[in-house]
């Protein structure tokens, strides 16, 4: 399996997933926004984005998705959830909150912040950034009485999510995280595969904003 990777970008997701599964792999470093400074990457996956992800015949694009698709094709459920486990359902709400509810407002303040700063943008990327921690709220919550998301242990959910508020920290909004929420960020951070998997690339750096 090969995985083209930004670091610091949603592909640190599927980096540290396998990193915690001790599977082999493959991995080509890109800068960061790749579309823009290695524009070759083009021929690779049309899109420009990362992750882009190969293994055997199967191409994927979508962090979490990997993630899902690791867990079930290789049955690492040390890492995930089966279907008949009561929890399942909240195993893939988590899994899937993480991109559509938290990761995208992120995406838009990061663009509008640093990528394509202008006064007008600004007041769009202070909307974005406000509506992704009030979107923090039902973690918040879950975190005051659970160490992980599901089954009482770490699985790809907390990768996701995890990934999630790691983005927010570098785009400076975890001021604004509870202390519950930043604690569980810390703890994610201190696992073994994910320093691993954050350690490759160039770290990610954004320009000072005004």
């Amino acid at each position: 399996m090969k995985l083209w990777h930004c670091s610091g970008a949603r592909s640190l997701r599927v980096l540290w997933a396998m990193e915690e599964m001790g599977l082999d792999y493959e991995v080509e470093i890109l800068p960061f926004p790749p579309r823009v400074f290695q524009r070759d990457y083009l021929q690779v996956n049309s899109l420009g984005t990362v992750p882009y992800f190969v293994d055997g015949e199967t191409e994927m694009t979508e962090s979490s998705g990997i993630c899902h698709y690791l867990v079930e094709r290789y049955q690492r459920y040390d890492f995930g959830l089966p279907a008949d486990h009561t929890e399942y359902g909240a195993y893939l709400n988590w899994l899937y909150h993480s991109d559509a509810t938290l990761t995208f407002p992120q995406t838009i303040a990061m663009r509008y912040y640093y990528l394509e700063p202008t006064p007008e943008k600004q007041a769009v990327a202070d909307d974005y950034a406000k509506w992704f921690i009030a979107r923090l709220r039902r973690l918040d919550h879950h975190l005051q009485e659970h160490e992980f998301l599901v089954d009482g242990r770490f699985t790809i959910a907390d990768i996701a999510v995890g990934y999630a508020l790691y983005l927010g920290r570098a785009l400076k909004l975890d001021a604004d995280y509870q202390p519950q929420t930043a604690a569980y960020l810390q703890r994610l951070m201190q696992r073994p595969a994910f320093v691993r998997a954050d350690e490759q690339g160039e770290p990610l750096n954004l320009p000072a904003t005004e």
